[in-house]
């Protein structure tokens, strides 16, 4: 199992844990919105990063960012293989012409 694979199973069994012990837990009962700004928040971190900082910075700050994406992912109940088969639908389509066709809808 890789690295994601297992943070999405330890994130989901998390969940509906006790607040006081977990972070998942209390990201969960802050809600939606609360996990949404922490993925803004360490995708904003990681560009920063990206732009100032060293090569450790920025793979610390994206490690911070998969996390809390993978936290998002679970609250609203879309799974890491939907994402990763997107990505394969993706694969050998020009990233242009795919966004060219995304908009249009």
């Amino acid at each position: 199992m890789d690295t994601l694979t297992r943070l999405e199973k330890v994130i989901a069994e998390r969940r509906n844990a006790a607040p006081d012990t977990s972070y998942v837990a209390r990201l969960n009962a802050a809600g939606l919105p609360k996990i949404s700004q922490k993925v803004g928040e360490e995708a904003t971190e990681a560009v920063i990063a990206a732009l100032t900082g060293d090569k450790a910075e920025l793979t610390s700050e994206a490690a911070d960012l998969l996390f809390h994406l993978l936290v998002l992912l679970d609250a609203k109940g879309v799974k890491l293989a939907e994402v990763l088969a997107e990505l394969d639908r993706r694969d050998g389509v020009s990233g242009l012409d795919e966004k060219a066709a995304r908009t249009k809808d």
